[in-house]
């Protein structure tokens, strides 16, 4: 694992970017009033491109990140590898669960909009932005910049930060177990394709969970 690719610098002007964009975005929804999904991805979108900036302007390209143009492939399958392992996990556990009187699908009943552009948004924007953003500079940046001090303190940092912006009632174990497992599979593969095709289709399978079921 790369542990001197991402300085100081680096992760503190992305971060910098990150929280001055969700501020534009509060001020501008103070005018506008715009769809809370609509918002949520123009400030996903504006901070996935100057990430990609910052870290390109430092001139040693993706590959500090974990994102090389001969490592996508490889990346993808590895992360569908992992989806998938992870979904029969997931079914195996309910199933158990189930078996023991507790029904795990209703901890995820998000409610499903019925507008078509609203479920567009939402699997658009919740599904494959937000995960790339997050990805980005969860994984990409802060994990590998605290690689540097080894595993544990980059995956519980790493982590820690990844729950603390979701804010949730209780306790939030979706974020947890999320967190540890993108961590955990970057660390393994060095590839930042696995947590983020892990992640979008762990995001998809939870936000069209409710029309389902």
């Amino acid at each position: 694992m790369e542990t001197t690719g991402i300085e100081i610098k680096t992760l503190a002007t992305a971060a910098i970017a990150v929280i001055g964009v969700e501020l534009a975005m509060g001020v501008i929804n103070t005018y506008y009033s715009l769809h809370p999904l609509i918002l949520t991805g123009l400030a996903r979108s504006i901070q996935i491109i100057l990430m990609i900036l910052i870290v390109s302007y430092r001139g040693d390209g993706f590959s500090p990140i974990g994102l090389s143009q001969t490592g996508l492939v490889r990346g993808l399958q590895k992360g569908l590898l992992w989806s998938a392992g992870f979904g029969l996990a997931t079914i195996l556990a309910t199933l158990l669960f189930f078996l023991g009187g507790i029904n795990l699908l209703n901890f995820f009943n998000t409610g499903f909009p019925a507008d078509p552009v609203r479920i567009a948004l939402l699997l658009i924007v919740g599904g494959i932005i937000g995960p790339i953003a997050e990805e980005l500079f969860f994984r990409g940046l802060l994990y590998t910049y605290l690689r540097r001090w080894g595993m544990i303190p980059a995956l519980l940092g790493s982590t820690g930060a990844f729950v603390f912006i979701h804010p949730v009632q209780g306790l939030a174990v979706t974020q947890i177990i999320g967190g540890l497992l993108f961590g955990i599979s970057f660390e393994i593969e060095k590839n930042l394709m696995v947590p983020l095709i892990i992640h979008i289709l762990g995001n998809l399978a939870i936000f069209t969970l409710p029309a389902i079921v």
